[in-house]
C-alpha cells in the first residue's frame, strides 16, 4: 500500500505488559500506526494511555462498542484498517465479531476466545465477511522455527515418528493472584480465564508449535491436568500424551509452577533419518541431529549453499545479519508484517505470497480451543484416550 495501515486497540493501556509489546512488533517494520484506541475500563487510564501514544483526544473511546461504531462511520482514508485485541480472554470474542462484522480485519491475542463454541462462531464470521484474522502465537515467528517447519516438509527426516514439546514457567509458584499480581489474578479466574489456566494461557502455544513445525493435527490424547499451589481454583500443571494423524506420538508439558524456570519452550521432532531441537531461550540456533551424521547448526541469518540453504520462509523472516540475536520482538513483528502485507494485498486486489501469508489465523484459534476443551475432557474421563473432537 501507499499508505500505513491504521491500527486500533482494545485494552493494552499503559502498563499493560502484552499491549506495549504488540505496539513495538506493529511499529518495528514502519507499516502500521495506532490511530484511536479505548485501552482500559478506567477511563483516566484509557486517556493517559493515549496521550503518552500520541493518539487524538477524539479517538480516544469509553468501550471498544463506541469505538467500532464510530470508527465505522469515518470516511474511508481516516477510519482504522484493523482492530487488535489485547484483552483478558473473556473479552476477546465480542469485540473481535463486532469488528469483522463491520468490516475490520482483527490481531487478536491467544487464546482466541474461552469456548470452543465461541471460536467456531469467530471462524464463520470470519467466513462471511471475507476479512483476515491473525492469532499472536509468537514461536512460529521465529525464523528457525520456520526453518525446521520447511525442513519437514521437505522430507529431511523422513516420516515423523515422535514430537515432544514443552513449556515450562515458574511464575505462579506461589498463590500470586492473591498477593497483587493483576495478571495472575484473572488468569487463575475461571469466568475469565476459561477452563484452563495452564492450558489456555501456555498449552495452547505448545500444542500449536508442535502442529505448525511438523505439519501435522493432533487426533487423540491422554491428559493429566493438576492444581499443585494450594487455594487455586484452576489446573496450573499438565502433561498430554499425543496422537498424530500420520501415526506419529507426542508428549505435551506445559508447567507454571516449574519454578526457577522462565518461558522455557523447546520441540524436538524425530523422524526415521533424523531429528531437530528447537529452544526459545536460545532462538537463534536449530539444532539438527541425523542418523550415522555429526551434529548440525543452523543459525540465523547465514547465507549457507546447498545442500544447507536457509528456506524462503527462514529468510522472509530474517532481520538483521548473522550473529546478531533475533528475539521475541523480531518474531512477534514478523507476525504483524505478515498480517500487514496480506492484509495490504487483498486491499489492492493483490494475491498475497505464501510467505507473507504465514502467519496463524482464525483455523489456529479454533484448534487451540478445541485443544483447551479436550485436555480438559480427557482429564476428567475414565477413559485412556480421548478422540480431538471439532
Amino acid at each position: 500500500m501507499k499508505r500505513k495501515l491504521r491500527m486500533g486497540m482494545v485494552g493494552g493501556g499503559k502498563d499493560a505488559f502484552i499491549g506495549a509489546v504488540h505496539r513495538i512488533a506493529a511499529f518495528m517494520d514502519g507499516k502500521i500506526e495506532l490511530v484511536c484506541g479505548a485501552f482500559s475500563i478506567n477511563p483516566e487510564i484509557s486517556r493517559q494511555s493515549a496521550e503518552e501514544l500520541f493518539v487524538a483526544p477524539d479517538r480516544v473511546y469509553a468501550d471498544y462498542e463506541e469505538m467500532i461504531t464510530k470508527e465505522s462511520q469515518l470516511p474511508e482514508g481516516e477510519r482504522m484498517d484493523f482492530l487488535t485485541v489485547v484483552t483478558p480472554n473473556f473479552l476477546h470474542f465480542a469485540p473481535a465479531k463486532m469488528a469483522l462484522e463491520n468490516g475490520f480485519d482483527v490481531v487478536i491475542e491467544k487464546p482466541m476466545t474461552v469456548t470452543l463454541e465461541e471460536a467456531k462462531e469467530l471462524k464463520a464470521v470470519v467466513e462471511k465477511t471475507g476479512r483476515t484474522l491473525c492469532l499472536t502465537h509468537t514461536y512460529s515467528g521465529y525464523p528457525m522455527v520456520k526453518q525446521a517447519k520447511a525442513m519437514v516438509k521437505e522430507g529431511h527426516f523422513g516420516k515423523i515418528r515422535k514430537i515432544v514439546v514443552e513449556y515450562p514457567q515458574g511464575w505462579l509458584s506461589r498463590l500470586s493472584e492473591r498477593e497483587g499480581n493483576a495478571g495472575a489474578a484473572w488468569r487463575a479466574d475461571p469466568k475469565k480465564s476459561g477452563l484452563s489456566l495452564v492450558m489456555g494461557d501456555i498449552g495452547t502455544h505448545a500444542a500449536h508449535l508442535a502442529e505448525y513445525v511438523s505439519g501435522l493435527k493432533i487426533t487423540e490424547l491422554c491428559a493429566d491436568l493438576s492444581t499443585l499451589v494450594e487455594g487455586r481454583v484452576l489446573d496450573d500443571d499438565g502433561s498430554v500424551l499425543l496422537r498424530f494423524d500420520n501415526g506419529a506420538k507426542g508428549v505435551l508439558m506445559a508447567s507454571q509452577i516449574s519454578a526457577g524456570e522462565e518461558n522455557a519452550v523447546r520441540i524436538r521432532i524425530y523422524g526415521e533419518n533424523g531429528g531437530l531441537e528447537w529452544a526459545n531461550e536460545d532462538p537463534n540456533n536449530l539444532i539438527v541431529k541425523m542418523l550415522d551424521q555429526p551434529r548440525q547448526l543452523y543459525r540465523t541469518g547465514n547465507a549457507y549453499t546447498a545442500p544447507y540453504t536457509l528456506s524462503s520462509f527462514a529468510t522472509h523472516n530474517t532481520r538483521i545479519p548473522a550473529g546478531h540475536p533475533e528475539g521475541l520482538l523480531e518474531a512477534f513483528a514478523n507476525i504483524y508484517r505478515n498480517f500487514a502485507a496480506t492484509a495490504s494485498a487483498k486491499r489492492e486486489g493483490r494475491t498475497p505470497s505464501p510467505e507473507e501469508l504465514d502467519f496463524p489465523t482464525v483455523d489456529d484459534g479454533v484448534r487451540g480451543m478445541a485443544f483447551v476443551q479436550n485436555v480438559v475432557a480427557s482429564n476428567a474421563s475414565n477413559e485412556k484416550w480421548t478422540k480431538f473432537e471439532m
